[in-house]
């Protein structure tokens, strides 16, 4: 019984260990995919003991314009309680991972603002050692998504964070499309999902929490 105990009591130190990693999902979405990509990394990464935050960037799209897209107007409208990201969201977070839909090869002007005015944690240094990944979805297999990825890892470069790509770490990604950078989706003109992706993104999600956790053990 006591060898039970002993095991089952590190087992239990070790889960607390893992629920002391913080994630930030950070996503922006007009039709809903990437929110719905933000909720599956969310259970991925509660699955490994992260205490995670689901958050929206802001919407910058004129209120009439969101009106005349039925689509979009829904997507706003049912993620109306989602939180706004924050500085304060990020400088919490030991890690981050960002889910963004491709806008002509790049990530949307959304994001970029939501970045760019980070200036002030960056400038103090607490950018510095972020672990972060990301994902992204456009309506073509080759619409731009790894462009977008790619695009937002420069940022992160620039602010001293470690980036942590899926790569090519378990068979799951190749049913998703096998991409390397990040997990990525097609998105068919009836606003569904063309590849499966929900398990390349909970293994992303897993991946990211377990290096943001060898992280914190390392400097601690």
């Amino acid at each position: 019984m006591g060898f039970l105990n002993k095991i089952f009591g590190k087992k239990s130190k070790e889960m607390e260990k893992m629920s002391n990693v913080k994630l930030a999902v950070v996503y922006y979405s007009m039709g809903g995919t990437n929110y719905q990509l933000a909720k599956w990394a969310e259970e991925g990464a509660k699955e490994a003991g992260a205490e995670v935050r689901v958050l929206k960037v802001q919407e910058l799209a004129p209120e009439s314009v969101i009106e005349g897209n039925e689509v979009w107007k829904a997507t706003v409208e049912a993620t109306k309680d989602v939180p706004v990201a924050t500085s304060a969201d990020l400088e919490w977070a030991d890690a981050i991972i960002f889910s963004v839909p491709t806008r002509f090869g790049n990530m949307p002007s959304q994001m970029k603002q939501f970045l760019d005015i980070q200036g002030g944690l960056w400038a103090n240094g607490k950018t510095v050692n972020k672990v972060v990944s990301a994902m992204s979805s456009a309506q073509n297999p080759h619409g731009g998504q790894e462009a977008t990825l790619l695009s937002l890892y420069t940022s992160m470069m620039h602010w001293g964070a470690i980036i942590v790509p899926p790569g090519y770490t378990d068979p799951v990604l190749f049913g998703a499309g096998g991409n390397p950078y990040g997990t990525s989706v097609t998105v068919g003109q009836d606003g569904k999902m063309i590849e499966d992706v929900e398990g390349a993104v909970k293994h992303q999600a897993k991946r990211t929490v377990t290096v943001a956790e060898w992280v914190k053990k390392g400097n601690q």
